[in-house]
C-alpha cells in the first residue's frame, strides 16, 4: 500500500484550456476561429517559467476588479442616500449597507450590541461598527461630510477586496485550471449584488478557510471557518462535509481539530456581545425564528400556487398559506428538510465509487440550505458562487443559472417598486416565474454535481487532478480499511480506491 505526495497529485495532468475541454466554450469559440490549436502547446509552460505579464491568473484578477468597479458604478445612483422617487428601486441600486447605517443607529454613534440590537451575527455587527463609528466621528467634525456615502464607499472598498481575495483563492486552488476562476470574476451575480449586504465578509473568510484546509492547516482552517460563521451562519455547514469525508478517509483527527478550533473561534467572538448585552445579541435569532415566508423562496412559490388552486372549502387556507400563519411549524419543516438533504449528501459519500471532492459536497449542503430556507435574499447567490466554480466548472449550466439570477434580480426590483408605490409593475406570476427559474437552475446544478459524484469520470476537475486539490489531508489518501472491507462485502468486485492506483 502506498500513497502519492500532494505535490505529485496537484501536478498531474496539463493546464486546462476551456476551449478544448468545455463543450459550451468550444462551441462559442467558433465565433472567433475555433478552440486553441495543437500548436499552442507552449502555453502549458510550468508556473514561474512564463515571462509574460498578462498571465491567466492576472487576467482573471483584473476581470474581477473590472466587474466590481462596474458594480460600484451600478450602485452609484444610491450612494448619496437621497432616495427620492423610489430611485433605489427604479435604478436597481438598493443596498442594505447604506440603509442600515441609519437603521442601526451608526449615524448617531451607537455601538452595535451595546447601544442597539443588531439583526446580524456578531462579526458582521463588529464590522459595521468598526467602519461606521469612525465615519460618524468624521461627520461630527465636518458636518459637510455625507456620512452614508462615506460609509458605503468604505464598505464597498473592503468587501471588494475580499471578493478579489476570493478569486485569488479559487486561482490558488486551481493552479492548473486558472480559467475556472473567470466564472467567478465575470459572474453577473457578482456585478449585481456584491455590496448589497456584508456577505463577502463571510465568503472571504470561508474561502481563506478552505484554502487553509487545502494547505493541510486544519487548526487555521477551523479558526477561519468559525470566524466566517460568526459573520453569517452558513460557513459552519462546510464542517459537515469535512467530517464525513474524513471519516471515509480515516483522517478524523484533522477534521476534529478543524471543528474544535471553529467552535473556539465562534464562541470567543460571540461572548463579548452575548454576555453583557444578551437581548441585543439575541436579535438575530429572534428575527430568524419569527420571520414568515419571504419573497422568492420555495415556500413563497407554494403560497402563490395555494391562491391559484384551492382544493379546500371557500376561504380555507392552502398548506403553504397555513404554514405562513404557523411559523414554528414552518421552521421545523424547513430544518427537517434541510437535515434530510444533509443525510442524503452524507449517503453520497458512502455510495460514491470514489470519494467525492470537498467542494462538491460543500456546494450541495449550502444549496440545500437555500432551497429549503424560508428566506432567500437576492445576494445569497454569492454564497454559492465560489462553491459552484470549485464544484463544477462548466460554463453552460453555470451561465444558465446566472441568467436565471439576472431575471430574478430584475423581477425582484419590480416587486419592490410595486410594493412601494401600490401599483404593480407586472403580474405577480412574473415574479413567481423568475423565482421558479432561479430555484430550478440551482436544483439542476445540484443534480449535475450528484451525477459527477456518482460518475467521477464526468468530473472535469478530475481530468486535471488525480484526486481533490481542495482536500488537504484527504487529497490522495486511501479510503479507511473498515470502509474498504464493508464495500468489499457489499459487492462482488473489489472496491474502487480513493485515487486510481492508490490503495
Amino acid at each position: 500500500m502506498s500513497t502519492q505526495s500532494t505535490a505529485g497529485i496537484d501536478d498531474a495532468g496539463s493546464t486546462d484550456h476551456p476551449s478544448r475541454s468545455d463543450g459550451f466554450v468550444r462551441g462559442a469559440s467558433e465565433v472567433i476561429g475555433g478552440p486553441l490549436g495543437e500548436h499552442a502547446a507552449a502555453l502549458d509552460r510550468p508556473a514561474g517559467h512564463d515571462r509574460r505579464f498578462w498571465t491567466a491568473a492576472r487576467i482573471v484578477l483584473a476581470l474581477a476588479c473590472l466587474t466590481l468597479a462596474l458594480h460600484w458604478v451600478q450602485k452609484s445612483p444610491c450612494q448619496d442616500g437621497a432616495w427620492q422617487n423610489n430611485v433605489q428601486y427604479t435604478r436597481m441600486c438598493y443596498t442594505d449597507v447604506l440603509a442600515l447605517y441609519y437603521a442601526e443607529g451608526l449615524n448617531e454613534g451607537k455601538v452595535p450590541y451595546r447601544d442597539h440590537p443588531v439583526e446580524y451575527p456578531v462579526l458582521t455587527g463588529y464590522f459595521m461598527g468598526a467602519l461606521g463609528l469612525p465615519v460618524h466621528a468624521l461627520g461630527v467634525e465636518d458636518p459637510q461630510v455625507n456620512q452614508g456615502q462615506w460609509f458605503y464607499n468604505l464598505n464597498a472598498l473592503t468587501l471588494s477586496a475580499l471578493a478579489v481575495g476570493t478569486a485569488a483563492v479559487i486561482l490558488a486552488l486551481r493552479r492548473r485550471r486558472p480559467w475556472d476562476a473567470a466564472l467567478f470574476a465575470l459572474a453577473p451575480a457578482l456585478f449585481l449584488t456584491a455590496t448589497v449586504n456584508w456577505d463577502f465578509l463571510a465568503i472571504g473568510l470561508a474561502a481563506f478557510g478552505l484554502a487553509a484546509w487545502a494547505r493541510r492547516w486544519p487548526a487555521v482552517a477551523g479558526v477561519l471557518l468559525g470566524l466566517a460563521g460568526a459573520a453569517k451562519m452558513w460557513p459552519l455547514f462546510l464542517l459537515g462535509p469535512i467530517l464525513v469525508l474524513a471519516l471515509r478517509a480515516n483522517k478524523l483527527r484533522a477534521a476534529l481539530t478543524a471543528l474544535a478550533t471553529a467552535v473556539v473561534a465562534l464562541v470567543a467572538v460571540n461572548l463579548p456581545a452575548a454576555v453583557p448585552y444578551r437581548d441585543n445579541w439575541d436579535r438575530f435569532f429572534e428575527l430568524n425564528t419569527t420571520r414568515p415566508i419571504d419573497w422568492g423562496t420555495l415556500w413563497y412559490i407554494g403560497r402563490y400556487l395555494d391562491g391559484k388552486v384551492n382544493i379546500g372549502l371557500p376561504g380555507e387556507q392552502g398548506p403553504f398559506q397555513w404554514l405562513n400563519a404557523n411559523i414554528p411549524t414552518l421552521n421545523y419543516l424547513s430544518y427537517a428538510l434541510f437535515g434530510l438533504a444533509c443525510l442524503g449528501v452524507a449517503a453520497l459519500v458512502w455510495v460514491a465509487p470514489r470519494r467525492p471532492r470537498l467542494a462538491q459536497l460543500s456546494f450541495l449542503v449550502v444549496a440545500a440550505f437555500l432551497i429549503f430556507s424560508k428566506v432567500w435574499s437576492q445576494q445569497f447567490v454569492l454564497w454559492l458562487l465560489p462553491l459552484a466554480v470549485l464544484a463544477r466548472p462548466r460554463w453552460g449550466a453555470f451561465l444558465a443559472w446566472q441568467l436565471a439570477e439576472v431575471c430574478y434580480f430584475a423581477a425582484f426590483y419590480g416587486e419592490l417598486l410595486g410594493a412601494s408605490t401600490g401599483r404593480p409593475v407586472f403580474p405577480e406570476g412574473v415574479f413567481v416565474l423568475a423565482s421558479s427559474l432561479r430555484l430550478g437552475t440551482v436544483v439542476l446544478l445540484c443534480v449535475l454535481v450528484v451525477r459527477d459524484i456518482l460518475r467521477p469520470e464526468r468530473d472535469v476537475v478530475r481530468h486535471t487532478y488525480l484526486d481533490d486539490p481542495d482536500g488537504g489531508v484527504l487529497n490522495g489518501a486511501p479510503d479507511a480499511p473498515w470502509y474498504l472491507r464493508r464495500r468489499h462485502r457489499s459487492s462482488d468486485t473489489v472496491a474502487v480506491p480513493a485515487v486510481a492506483g492508490i490503495a
